[in-house]
This record gives C-alpha cells, structure tokens and sequence, in this order.
C-alpha cells in the first residue's frame, strides 16, 4: 500500500484570486463564527443573516453544526477530541468558502477557546468575525428546541456543554448579540452593521 509523502504535495497557486472574486462579487469575503450555548439561537441567527445577504445579492452560505454531523464529520464522537477535530475541520472548510469569495456563517457551539483561537489563527485578521451568541442558560434550557438538555439533566447525554461540560465564553469577539434582548431583527441588523463598518459589505 502506497503511503502520500508530505514532501511530494505542493500547494498550488490559482489563476482567479480572491481579490478578483471579491470584485466580481461587489463584498468582500469572511467567516461569520457564532459561538454559544446550544438553543442560544446561532441557527436561527446564522440563517436568518444568511437570507438578508441573500436578499442584498451577496454570495454568502451556512455551515451548519448539525448538517455537518450527518456528512463531513459523521465519524466524529462528541468527546473533547472529537470535538475539537470537528471544530478544526469547520475552519479548514470555511477557510475554502472565505478564499472563494463567499461570506460563510457557521454555527457551532465551539465551546473551547484554543480551539476558536485555532480557527481564527487560519485567517487574516479581518475575515474571522467572531459572534458570541451571548444568552444565559436559563432560557436557553427553557427553550431548548431539541430537548437535549433535558436528556443532559437525566444523564442520558454525556459531555453536554453548559450541564456536564463546560463552555468558555469569548474573552474579545468583533460582535457580541444578546437574543434573549433582541428580536431576530435587530439581531441580523447588527451583524449587518457591522459589515457594512467595516467595509465587508
């Protein structure tokens, strides 16, 4: 069996740039990282700023956490490491998406720091957007859309961020949204602002 030798990969320069893609486009390109608790609503936020872009004609996609459970990294475990592996292959991914000129929302509790940190490392300073999806546990467990955090309390699921396993929050994110202070609306308008000050859009 053949094994790849690292030596004989050799990266390869594109013809259309991303500053080219960028032009085209009319926006320049990013990663929107919404981190927090699950049922803080990084779903709802991600795909709900996802249609505005659309809606200014901008090209712009979600990375889902869950939709990418079933495919890319559905040979991922929910332990620390695992977790941490799908959180490095979500930045590697959106990474590809930032360099094809898309504004890539992606919405994952990424609970750890290192490992945020390990993503935001992977970007120029200006296209790692972190959003913390700031709501306290309260609501999220009174929402809880799924009902994982009342299968967390009865010990059915283990390592559950906020129950059994801990969430860090972000010390320094571009954006901080408060959900459970403002409608989806003023939510998106934010983000949306945001972008527009920094001459994203």
């Amino acid at each position: 069996m053949y094994v790849m030798n690292m030596n004989n990969i050799t990266w390869h320069h594109m013809s259309v740039t991303k500053q080219n893609r960028h032009q085209l486009n009319g926006h320049k390109s990013c990663v929107l990282w919404f981190t927090g608790l699950s049922g803080s609503g990084k779903s709802s936020l991600a795909n709900a700023v996802d249609y505005a872009l659309f809606q200014k004609k901008c090209r712009s996609y979600v990375l889902d956490g869950d939709n990418i459970r079933h495919g890319l990294n559905n040979d991922l475990s929910f332990g620390d490491g695992d977790r941490k592996e799908n959180i490095r292959r979500i930045g590697e991914v959106s990474k590809l998406f930032v360099d094809s000129g898309i504004i890539v929302s992606t919405a994952f509790i990424s609970p750890f720091r290192n490992d945020r940190q390990l993503v935001r490392n992977m970007f120029d300073s200006s296209e790692f957007i972190e959003i913390f999806v700031d709501c306290p546990i309260r609501v999220c467990e009174k929402r809880d859309p799924k009902g994982l955090y009342k299968k967390a309390r009865s010990g059915v699921i283990p390592n559950f961020t906020g129950i059994t396993s801990p969430y860090e929050k972000p010390e320094n994110p571009e954006i901080i949204i408060e959900t459970n202070q403002l409608t989806i609306e003023q939510s998106v308008q934010q983000v949306l602002n945001y972008l527009k000050e920094k001459q994203i859009l």
